[in-house]
């Protein structure tokens, strides 16, 4: 398995299946937004933003992904995205779960003073939704919820990629050792 995966890493196509789902959904969050009129929150904003980190990471693998340098930045950057955005959407489905008065997120984002995002983009990163309403369901499932299921599938895929990336593997039509 870990050699199929170690292949599939060098290749262009498993990087864009995971940019075109990590846009997907991005775009999913932006139709939500403008086109159903669903306020997102301040977790909601968090965890599109680490989404943005998946599809960042893939957009890097695409590049030169022989190129061991771009895949190991790829990973780290999607392994940190996939972890952060799983933790977000756990906080995030407790805070619809358990709404209490000591329970809820903060009504304004807090990005770094270098990476203002809610000012530069408001249309996409101003949160004026509560973080405790349930706006949305599908199969009985709130948004975070279907996040958990997002990430934990994007960080179990990654982690299996990044445990491959130690297999040696013989390139086709060559006889050298695949091990960058």
């Amino acid at each position: 398995m870990f050699s199929y995966l170690k292949k599939l890493s060098i290749k262009r196509g498993a990087w864009a299946l995971l940019f075109v789902s990590s846009l997907i959904l991005e775009l999913t969050a932006l139709y939500f937004q403008h086109g159903m009129g669903l306020d997102p929150c301040v977790m909601c904003i968090y965890e599109r933003v680490a989404l943005l980190g998946v599809l960042i990471s893939s957009l890097i693998a695409i590049i030169a992904p022989r190129f061991a340098t771009l895949r190991w930045i790829a990973l780290a950057i999607g392994l940190f995205s996939a972890t952060k955005g799983l933790l977000l959407a756990i906080q995030h489905t407790d805070y619809q779960l358990n709404p209490a008065p000591w329970n809820q997120c903060s009504p304004f984002v807090e990005f770094p003073e270098t990476l203002p995002l809610d000012q530069w983009f408001p249309s996409i990163f101003s949160p004026t939704g509560d973080c405790s309403a349930i706006n949305w369901q599908l199969f009985g499932l709130s948004m975070p919820q279907w996040l958990i299921i997002v990430f934990s599938i994007y960080l179990i895929i990654l982690i299996l990629v990044t445990l491959s990336q130690f297999k040696k593997i013989n390139v086709a039509g060559n006889n050298r050792e695949l091990f960058r």
